[in-house]
């Protein structure tokens, strides 16, 4: 054999093993990088990864909702990227056309896409609970169990009573896999900061705690529909509070017997009895009756200085009402209201 030839059979050999190493090339860049997300009607779909979920887990997730279309090429990719080692859960965004390096690179570096939650209009723990439930990881049973824990809520600083007050209705974002602790915890460092040092300023200067300026402006929440009147209302209830009179707020009437519906409050309902019962006890009852908007806990805090002492709403329905500084002018008032009552069939 001459050395032309052994050059030449060299040659090829070496060419042989670039195309080789060329088309083992191919297949690896295809098995990582060509589209195998496909999602239903070519939108965007959510994976949910819960907590403690293994490989086999994710795998059946992928596979029941049909979003892989090649089980052996994500595979490999998942093998050669360790994903076994690196599970998160969470909520994942899955696009179409995804390939498997894009996706497990999101899966394995917890890349979430945030979840939502807005509160507002929540009159009960318990119903706070099932609206995070259906937004988080953390089910009913786990977030109404923690929010009704003596010893714990009493760690942070609340109690039976005043624990709803914990809550500031606002638009927040967390991850889908978070615990009833966490949320709790968050919830907490919101409040914390939401109380800055001049609104406890400006409570001081009223002489009333947190809790009592949160639960004297939960009961303005129930009785005002216009954000204009919240701070006189306000001023009425603390004129009361400073003179000792009974709050006498029919709110507080509807939360101790547990029917919101209630629109007209009677001789009869007044008996129940309650610390919430603002017609039989002095003072603010024991905590808020709902969780109350910002406006309201800042017309609190900022309530306009006048001499009523009495409130009614007005006979036409307009969600505005009358004022009156004696009770003699405030009953002409009520009388008006209970007689438009009265003529539209208003009777419980």
């Amino acid at each position: 054999m001459n050395s032309h030839n052994l050059v030449k059979k060299i040659l090829y050999g070496i060419l042989i093993v670039f195309i080789i190493a060329g088309i083992k090339g191919i297949d690896i860049y295809r098995k990582a990088f060509s589209p195998n997300v496909f999602t239903r009607n070519k939108k965007v779909q959510y994976l949910f990864i819960p907590t403690g979920s293994g490989y086999d887990d994710i795998l059946k997730l992928l596979y029941t909702e049909k979003l892989i279309k090649n089980k052996s090429t994500f595979e490999w990719a998942a093998e050669r990227m360790n994903y076994k080692k690196h599970i998160q859960p969470g909520k994942y965004k899955l696009k179409n056309r995804m390939t498997n390096h894009k996706l497990i690179l999101m899966l394995r570096s917890g890349q979430q896409e945030p979840v939502k939650l807005t509160f507002n209009n929540i009159r009960t723990l318990e119903q706070l609970a099932g609206l995070v439930s259906r937004k988080i990881e953390a089910d009913y049973s786990a977030i109404i169990n923690l929010l009704h824990n003596k010893e714990y809520i009493s760690q942070i600083g609340f109690n039976e009573y005043t624990m709803i007050g914990l809550f500031i209705p606002n638009t927040y974002e967390f991850y889908w896999n978070t615990s009833a602790e966490q949320f709790i915890s968050r919830m907490l460092n919101e409040y914390n900061s939401f109380w800055t040092r001049a609104r406890k300023s400006k409570a001081g200067q009223i002489n009333l705690t947190q809790n009592e300026v949160i639960t004297l402006a939960s009961i303005v929440d129930e009785e005002s529909s216009k954000e204009e009147e919240d701070p006189i209302i306000a001023g009425v209830y603390i004129n009361r509070l400073k003179k000792g009179i009974k709050l006498q707020a029919d709110p507080t009437v509807r939360y101790a017997h547990g029917d919101f519906s209630m629109r007209r409050i009677l001789k009869k309902h007044l008996l129940i009895e309650s610390p919430y019962n603002t017609y039989k006890y002095y003072g603010l009852p024991p905590g808020p009756i709902r969780i109350p908007s910002i406006e309201s806990v800042d017309a609190v805090l900022n309530y306009k200085k006048h001499d009523y002492l009495y409130f009614c709403a007005k006979d036409d329905f307009s969600g505005y009402h009358y004022f009156a500084k004696t009770l003699a002018q405030h009953n002409k008032y009520a009388r008006l209201y209970q007689r438009a009552l009265n003529k539209r069939r208003i009777l419980n």
